[in-house]
Parts: structure tokens; C-alpha cells; sequence
């Protein structure tokens, strides 16, 4: 079966939200995935804002080696929001692990989530004596892939109904060649990366230009020398 035979109708899984901050050349890391600390503290801010209206956020194995941690809603005002709509404190942290292979010492471990594994059978096992994840979740599967359109159906059924998606390239990709990605946030910061080895927003295959997914720009702000940009998904 095909990724393009996995769609889902959109009222049957959570809204799924990309946020990504990239070079000016559309890198969002280095050749080596070194963790991508060159955002300014106005993106930061900007990342918290997009976590803080998540039910979820989900997000790879190498995001989680390169930084070690996910990123917190520590504006108080942001969180009060959230108790007023009942939601938890933080969202949901989903990492997706297909080996488990997880440093147990990362500061992740240690933040004040609710942390989830997606993952496989033999990833479950890696951490099924410790407790560290609230849900240890063993991914449907695909002709060896993650059945997406499944995973997100069962999100949709936990009550999680908006998605953020963090990165890596890899998890983006096989979201969009899914079409399950509903918006975009990119960030364009000041710098220069190159090579042919740096990830991007969406690596993996890619699409030919008959069958990209097309975008329709909703917002474009400047603040200092970063654009804040946010596409809605064409269907």
C-alpha cells in the first residue's frame, strides 16, 4: 500500500501543525544534526506560543538526541490559559522512536511533561521496566511503515486535537507524503548553512513539482532579521 493511500478526512484525526525555524538556504540543522540554537529569543518566544495551543506535540529521536530536552510554556499567562480551558499544564510530549534507543539521562526525563513513546514492539521493550512514559504506544504499521493515518486517528479518539510537529525532516516528510500536515510555521533566520548533508523543513523522497503539496500563505511578520511565516495546507 502506498503513503498516499493513507489519507485521513481532516475531521477524523487532530489539526497538524508544523513549526520549524530554518536558514535563509532552508536548513534547519548542520551536516553532524547539531541541535539548532540560532534562532533568536523572539522565535523562542514564538515556539512557546504555537506549544501553549497544542493538546500534543510529537517530535523525532535525533530532535531528541540533538537537544535533549522539548520545549516548555513558562509564560504564566499562557498557562493560566490553558487551565481555563482545561488542558494540562504542558501538552503531551509524543516522542516517535522506532528503536527506542533513548538516552534515559537526557534532561527530557526530568521536565515537567507527560511524556509518550510511539514506537515498535521491539522499541517497547527498551523501556517497559521503567517509568519514565505515561503511554508507551506501539505504532501501527504500513509495509514497514508507521501507519500514520491510523496513529493520528487513535490520537484523535484520546480527545487530541491539535498536533504540533516539531521536527526532524524525516517525521515531516512522511506526515506530508501522508498529506496529514494542515499548516506551516517557518521561521527564516540570517545564516547560511549549505551542503548536501544538512536537513531540511522536509527531507525524505521528496515529491516531484507535479505532485508537491501546495501551500497558501496566511501571515508574513518581520521581527529584527527573522520572517515568521504561516501556510495553510491546499485541498
Amino acid at each position: 500500500m502506498s503513503l498516499s493511500a493513507l489519507k485521513l478526512p481532516i475531521n477524523h484525526r487532530p489539526q497538524v501543525t508544523v513549526v520549524l525555524a530554518m536558514s535563509a538556504d532552508g536548513k534547519i540543522s548542520d551536516a553532524d544534526r547539531t541541535a539548532a540554537r540560532f534562532p533568536s529569543m523572539a522565535d523562542q518566544l514564538h515556539l512557546e506560543q504555537r506549544v501553549a495551543v497544542a493538546d500534543a506535540t510529537l517530535f523525532g529521536a535525533e530532535t531528541l538526541r540533538a537537544y535533549g530536552t522539548t520545549a516548555l510554556i513558562k509564560d504564566p499567562t499562557l498557562v493560566e490559559q490553558r487551565r481555563q480551558q482545561q488542558q494540562r499544564p504542558q501538552p503531551i510530549q509524543i516522542v516517535c522512536s522506532p528503536s527506542g534507543h533513548l538516552d534515559a539521562k537526557a534532561r527530557f526525563f526530568s521536565q515537567p511533561v507527560p511524556r509518550w513513546l510511539l514506537t515498535t514492539a521491539s522499541g517497547a521493550k527498551v523501556w517497559q521496566d521503567k517509568n519514565v512514559f505515561e503511554r508507551i504506544w506501539v505504532a501501527p504499521m504500513v509495509d514497514q511503515y508507521f501507519h500514520w493515518s491510523g496513529i493520528l486517528a487513535e490520537l484523535k479518539s484520546l480527545k487530541i486535537d491539535h498536533l504540533l510537529v516539531m521536527g526532524g525532516g524525516q517525521l515531516v516528510a512522511a506526515l506530508m507524503a501522508a498529506d496529514l500536515i494542515d499548516q506551516l510555521w517557518l521561521t527564516v533566520c540570517p545564516l547560511v548553512i549549505g551542503g548536501e548533508q544538512a536537513p531540511t523543513p522536509c527531507d525524505g523522497k521528496g515529491f516531484s513539482l507535479r505532485n508537491a503539496p501546495r501551500f497558501t500563505l496566511l501571515s508574513n511578520t518581520t521581527v529584527g532579521n527573522e520572517v515568521f511565516l504561516n501556510y495553510q495546507r491546499q485541498r
